[in-house]
């Protein structure tokens, strides 16, 4: 659709600019011009490293002005000649194409578009019209992807992930705020969880590894339709937010993954007192002390297993369960049963909950 764009530009200037004038893009190749019959032919005068620069340059007989695109320039315009004249028709031919550009993609751009879409910035109604405007595919399953960075950094981590997904035709990488970056990925058939955390698992390496940036990855669940990716998108953030409460540890949470603790996040702050205060009734859970909490941690880690426990933990089996005992006179509760260990359990993550205090989406 640009090749079109350009091409009326080009057509509208060139009775005004008595010289052949067009565009070429990053290739080398003319996707517009005033001449016709130039288009699609390959400038071989240019280089690729000439058009991602942003200064002007002259190429056998032409002046060129490089523009659009991040983090590089895109295309670059020519116009015939090698003297001031064409340097600066080149210039305000480049400023003219690119503000243009600019207003096109903000109007029919996919990714404006997707932007919009989980940020439930579009009415529902909207979506599936403005889908078939852009030939947008609504038929594939897709899954969102939250980045969010946790360390200052001076490089641009959104054209770090953008270079990481090249396919703008499949994949959607949206700067959603100074630390988050959404990335609406493209599910094919047989791809599932697990798959999606190796993906978001080599986008965190790359990160720390190469460029020392720190960050984690909530996954939303895969869906088929575009309306759907608004739901997939909050199930990303509220993987982040359940993580930062329960999976403090974990630097990739996904929304599937979350168990008990989604359905702990989705109640209000006054169940959860009154649920602690119901199950504690001999004393508090403060009355604990930081070894028995990590014992009890230990214990549900080994499936409420003695012995494997105590092994663990290098002390005789008798000390655990000394230190149980002790745990069910405080709270009333004996880890050793299932249903008080399950209570139990609960009640902990209850507690962090309350302790973290959350942001809900």
């Amino acid at each position: 659709m640009s090749n079109r764009l350009f091409q009326g530009v080009v057509h509208q200037m060139r009775d005004t600019i008595d010289r052949t004038i067009g565009v070429v893009d990053d290739s080398g190749v003319v996707i517009a011009c005033s001449d016709l019959a130039r288009i699609g032919e390959v400038n071989d005068s240019v280089t690729p490293e000439q058009i991602m620069g942003s200064d002007s340059f002259f190429a056998g007989s032409y002046a060129f002005k490089p523009f659009g695109g991040r983090p590089h320039c895109e295309y670059a315009v020519f116009v015939e000649g090698t003297d001031d004249a064409a340097a600066k028709y080149a210039a305000i031919l480049a400023v003219s194409l690119s503000s243009i550009k600019q207003y096109y993609d903000e109007k029919y751009d996919r990714g404006n578009f997707i932007k919009n879409v989980i940020m439930d910035n579009i009415l529902p109604g909207d979506i599936y019209l403005k889908a078939r405007e852009l030939r947008f595919n609504s038929d594939v399953s897709r899954a969102c992807l939250l980045i969010r960075i946790t360390t200052k950094t001076d490089v641009s981590t959104f054209d770090i992930v953008q270079n990481l997904f090249p396919d703008k035709a499949k994949d959607f990488v949206i700067n959603i705020n100074e630390n988050d970056i959404a990335l609406v990925k493209e599910i094919k058939p047989g791809i599932d969880t697990k798959d999606l955390e190796k993906l978001s698992r080599s986008i965190v390496d790359t990160l720390s590894s190469e460029f020392y940036t720190h960050c984690v990855v909530g996954i939303g669940t895969t869906v088929t339709g575009i309306k759907d990716l608004a739901r997939s998108f909050k199930e990303a953030q509220v993987a982040l937010e359940v993580g930062k409460v329960f999976d403090t540890e974990k630097n990739i949470i996904s929304y599937e993954n979350l168990g008990i603790a989604r359905l702990i996040y989705q109640l209000p702050t006054t169940l959860c007192e009154m649920f602690l205060k119901e199950i504690f009734k001999k004393g508090s859970i403060e009355t604990l002390d930081q070894e028995t909490l990590f014992t009890i941690q230990k214990f549900f880690e080994n499936n409420l297993n003695v012995s494997e426990t105590s092994r663990k933990l290098f002390v005789h089996r008798n000390t655990l369960v000394y230190r149980l005992e002790k745990i069910k006179k405080l709270t009333g509760l004996d880890l050793r049963e299932f249903d008080h260990a399950i209570v139990f359990k609960v009640a902990l993550m209850v507690k962090r909950y309350l302790t973290a205090n959350p942001i809900k989406y």
